[in-house]
């Protein structure tokens, strides 16, 4: 801490001795005269004499600022004088830094009220535009962007003479627009230039900056930011859509990741598979069992936790779908109704069994390094769990593709999606096919859960919420088709989250369900529909 609060104070004094060139000479003596008004107790004499302090460059100030946002700055109105006291009870002069034995007794801490902490914010940021280091920098810029104080003037012009990285140079560059905008007596041209510097910047912050500016100007100003505002506010619109359907694409990939390992059972054995969100949950407390094992024995490889637990999920997920495939559902074929029954009677007792061995709160699940954190595209934010959710989805679905198009499984199984019992007079094995297909159904489900635990509570009724949403996914594409399911998540989960903002969450799926249903009234098969005799018949 001591090492921290003297970085502060050499970044402090190096920004206002830079500023301190800049100052006018009507601020001379207006040290002494700051350290005066903190005794007023007024929060405008207060507001008044920060602004003096920067505008002074004295290097004194740059600890009497910070002292007055760690509510650790003294004053005494008999002497007018003020005084710092430190973490460890030293008490020192604040205007010569001159160790002190005792406060007076009648000092006490200069109040701060929320305008004035927002000031004294923008003269930290001002204190730190000087900052070796580059966020710091940019960060302190973006303060000043946002408070627009008129003493910080000077010190973020020489702040951008002075750098050289772009990204701070347009930090400053907005900086200083920001400040001229507000300032009295800055000139039309300077002001003109600065809606230019801040309609560029298009964002919610330029468009708040533009609605908080005075309405006394002249008309060439009125009229420059009237008309900036209309353009950020296209802009934004644009950039709206963009991030809806991003929202959309990051539930699509959600959504199809559900509902893949649905389409291949539905479509090969013809199975309204109930349990199909439990294999989803099974999946994400394979995912915790996994980081729990990483945390306790192997902490070093918790970043690996994710890698360990698709295939331990595959395997777990897989081995009890082939299990209820084999125990109960090959002596349900051709009994539709009965084995809906059947598998959400199933859903429920592995529900059950999950709550009884971790309980029915729940449940923890880390998110590695490589998927914390969010990146700025434009005017949207992307979260990195997101982004690699949707590229595993992708990397799933090309592999499953690659899989039924060039391995014997795959053959056979489409061989039997289109028709089976000529598949079977051809020396297929349908019942081992069904089970396998059933296994990998199951199977890609649970790694669907691994990545579904990233995003959402891990709880014993997790797959309930994607169930439903699952089901409408393959109808809506065509069933058994995984072309179908892949454009049906996607068209879904744009359109969900393009009605959410004007329909609310509950009544924008009510409306993607109903134009589903008058969707299949035309087309029964979905989107795209399986070819085959058998099918067709």
């Amino acid at each position: 801490m001591p090492l921290i609060r003297s970085l502060r104070l050499v970044f402090a004094a190096v920004a206002i001795a830079c500023a301190s060139f800049a100052a006018l000479p009507a601020f001379a003596g207006s040290y002494e005269d700051a350290i005066a008004q903190f005794s007023q107790d007024s929060f405008s004499d207060t507001e008044d004499a920060i602004g003096k302090l920067i505008a002074s460059g004295n290097p004194r100030a740059a600890p009497i600022i910070i002292a007055l946002q760690d509510g650790k700055l003294y004053a005494d109105p008999d002497s007018k004088a003020a005084f710092i006291k430190a973490d460890d009870g030293k008490i020192t002069n604040a205007a010569s830094g001159e160790a002190v034995a005792a406060l007076p007794a009648k000092a006490s801490a200069v109040r701060l009220n929320n305008k004035l902490r927002r000031v004294v914010a923008g003269a930290m940021a001002g204190l730190t535009l000087l900052s070796p280091d580059l966020d710091k920098r940019i960060q302190a810029a973006q303060s000043v962007f946002k408070t627009h104080d008129e003493t910080m003037l000077p010190t973020v012009e020489a702040a951008l003479k002075a750098e050289k990285n772009a990204a701070a140079k347009r930090a400053f560059t907005e900086a200083r627009a920001s400040i001229l905008l507000f300032k009295q007596g800055a000139s039309d041209v300077d002001k003109l230039d600065a809606i230019a510097t801040i309609k560029a910047r298009g964002d919610q912050d330029a468009m708040a900056l533009l609605t908080g500016v005075p309405a006394e100007q002249s008309a060439a100003v009125a009229s420059g930011i009237a008309s900036a505002k209309a353009a950020i506010e296209r802009n934004l619109a644009i950039w709206s859509m963009v991030q809806n359907a991003w929202y959309g694409l990051s539930l699509g990939s959600v959504l199809l990741l559900a509902a893949i390992g649905l389409a291949i059972t539905f479509g090969v054995m013809g199975v309204i598979n109930m349990a199909h969100g439990e294999m989803v949950m099974l999946g994400a407390y394979t995912t915790f069992v996994v980081q729990e094992a990483i945390r306790t024995r192997y902490p070093a490889l918790f970043d690996y936790s994710l890698l360990i637990a698709v295939p331990l999920a595959f395997v777990v997920a897989g081995a009890i779908g082939v299990l209820i495939e084999r125990s109960v559902i090959r002596f349900l074929y051709g009994r539709p109704l009965e084995t809906l029954l059947a598998t959400w009677g199933l859903s429920l007792i592995l529900q059950q069994a999950v709550r009884t061995l971790f309980g029915p709160t729940n449940r923890e699940v880390g998110n590695p390094s490589w998927m914390s954190g969010a990146f700025e595209l434009g005017q949207i934010t992307i979260t990195y769990n997101r982004l690699w959710i949707l590229c595993f989805t992708l990397a799933v679905f090309a592999i499953l593709l690659a899989m039924l198009r060039y391995t014997a499984l795959g053959l056979e199984m489409r061989a039997v999606t289109q028709n089976r019992r000529m598949a079977a007079s051809m020396g297929i094995a349908t019942s081992r096919v069904d089970a396998l297909t059933f296994g990998l159904g199951s199977g890609i489900a649970g790694i669907a859960g691994v990545a579904l635990s990233q995003i959402d509570n891990v709880s014993p009724n997790l797959g309930q919420s994607y169930i439903i949403d699952s089901f409408m996914v393959v109808v809506f594409g065509g069933v058994g088709n995984l072309w179908g399911t892949l454009v049906g998540a996607f068209s879904l989960g744009i359109a969900n989250k393009f009605l959410e903002p004007f329909a609310g969450a509950v009544l924008g799926k009510i409306a993607i369900l109903v134009l589903i249903i008058l969707f299949i009234q035309k087309r029964p098969r979905g989107l795209f529909a399986l070819k085959g005799r058998a099918v067709e018949a």
